[in-house]
């Protein structure tokens, strides 16, 4: 007798389902937020982030910022539909935002979508009065659903998450001044552990301070250079691994490999998040550790980024040389490390099974 999906499985599709939903908004905002960052490369090295200079810069990065916003609360949504349907998504996409919200990132939007899911399913499966029985999916679920998790969210998830982010904020800063290569090295991995969550951005945002006071006194940054080559290794690693390692992941992230190797040259590195949604126990460690290596190689190197911003569009920028081979390092090991330990991807199949018959005829 067959035996029917396991819980992981299960898990995984849930999962899937919320990342094939995703995807078309994280390659569609990225590459346009990307575009505006490549337009305004000068507001872009003193800020951080895209300033409008044009008006063709303004469509750009308004169009990308709102997808790029939508990416977390669109995952929940359809990870909370995986188990329930439409009842789930109101209160998925409520909740998703919410985790961006409290600073949780795409780690808070799993969590959300999850909870979320599981509430909804639970709530549409009880047996009402048939007066109310037509109010249950539009009102009774989204409303009980939206409210129970949302709190959850606000209230359990949200406080160690601020917590998390000031702590690591003072005990980064307090480093600056320690050895260049451990700096490269934890930066690096931050950056890669929830990939643009708020751990990332702790980094991140340190790093665009301290570009801003370095260059604006005529140094070369040192401390964001291995910040914004990680920003590109996960994304540029696993586009790449796509076409190399074909049979380590799905379709549709076979697809999507293009748009995550230029959202990674662009500077996006939630062009990752999509892949590691649906193997996390495996792509986070390797994300993390090719990420550290690179860093702690570009410390070791000196190698320095003058703009706040990450990938090659920043190249011009840089210490061009220790720039690349710090990315050629994190790339080769993230490569190495995928074709040692991810495992093939394995298209999830009913099985139906059919009763044989056999007819004997005596004669």
């Amino acid at each position: 007798m067959a035996q029917g999906p396991s819980k992981f499985a299960k898990m995984q599709q849930h999962l899937m389902n919320g990342v094939s939903h995703m995807i078309p908004v994280v390659v569609a905002g990225g590459i346009l937020y990307a575009v505006a960052t490549m337009l305004s490369m000068n507001s872009v090295t003193t800020s951080g982030a895209v300033e409008a200079s044009n008006i063709v810069v303004d469509v750009f990065s308004q169009i990308g910022g709102v997808g790029l916003g939508l990416m977390v609360p669109v995952l929940s949504a359809y990870i909370a539909a995986s188990f329930a349907d439409r009842p789930g998504i109101a209160p998925g996409l409520i909740c998703g935002q919410l985790a961006v919200n409290v600073g949780a990132g795409f780690i808070g939007g799993i969590i959300s979508g999850i909870l979320c899911g599981i509430l909804a399913d639970k709530l549409r499966k009880i047996n009402l009065p048939d007066s109310m029985q037509s109010l249950k999916s539009i009102i009774i679920v989204p409303l009980v659903t939206s409210l129970v998790v949302g709190a959850i969210m606000i209230c359990v998830v949200g406080t160690p998450c601020a917590w998390l982010l000031s702590t690591l904020t003072d005990w980064l800063t307090s480093m600056s001044g320690a050895g260049s290569i451990l700096v490269g090295a934890i930066c690096g991995a931050m950056i890669a552990l929830d990939l643009g969550g708020p751990i990332n951005k702790v980094a991140y945002s340190t790093g665009v301070a301290i570009v801003g006071t370095e260059v604006l006194a005529g140094q070369n940054c040192t401390f964001f250079g291995p910040i914004a080559l990680a920003i590109c290794v996960p994304p540029i690693a696993l586009g790449i691994e796509t076409f190399v390692f074909k049979s380590k992941f799905s379709s549709v992230e076979r697809d999507a490999g293009i748009g995550a190797i230029i959202m990674g040259a662009c500077g996006i590195t939630e062009g990752a998040i999509s892949y590691t949604t649906t193997d996390p126990g495996h792509l986070i460690p390797i994300n993390v550790i090719s990420c550290a290596i690179a860093g702690g190689v570009a410390g070791a190197l000196g190698t320095y980024c003058n703009a706040g911003w990450g990938g090659l569009v920043v190249l011009p920028v840089t210490s061009i040389l220790t720039y690349l081979l710090s990315l050629a390092v994190g790339l080769a090991v993230h490569m190495a490390l995928v074709f040692f330990f991810k495992k093939d991807y394995v298209e999830e199949a009913a099985i139906e099974e059919e009763d044989d018959i056999d007819i004997v005829i005596e004669m």
